[in-house]
Parts: structure tokens; C-alpha cells; sequence
């Protein structure tokens, strides 16, 4: 590899909006990164996905297939 053209790769502790923190390699400048949504809070590895339907196209499919 060429010398001094590659950016610094350190550890940066990770913390996110509900509070959890962990540690993981990166090129950004600085000891800590903030982020806003972690695997700990996001829906999707929560299971608590929530569906936001505001034109009622979910309800019109439950009709449509009878699945209520």
C-alpha cells in the first residue's frame, strides 16, 4: 500500500438516542460518534414495527382477501 494517503482508522464509542453505547472502528475524526437509532431502539429488531397508514390502503387489502 501506498504510504500517508489512507485516513486515519481509530476506535469510536457509538452512542445513540436511547442511550446505548458501543465501540466500533471508523474513520471520523473525533472519539464519539452520535447517531440516532441503534439495533436496541429500531423497530424492526425490537419487533415493534409499527405501520403508518394514513391513506387506509392496508385496510382495503384486509377487505380485499378477507383477513380480518
Amino acid at each position: 500500500m501506498r504510504e500517508n494517503i489512507h485516513p486515519d482508522y481509530h476506535e469510536v464509542t457509538v452512542v445513540c438516542a436511547c442511550g446505548n453505547t458501543f465501540k466500533t472502528g471508523s474513520v471520523v475524526k473525533g472519539d464519539t460518534l452520535k447517531i440516532d437509532i441503534c439495533k436496541k431502539c429500531h423497530p424492526f429488531y425490537t419487533g415493534k414495527k409499527k405501520v403508518v397508514d394514513s391513506s387506509g390502503t392496508v385496510e382495503k387489502f384486509k377487505k380485499k382477501y378477507n383477513l380480518d
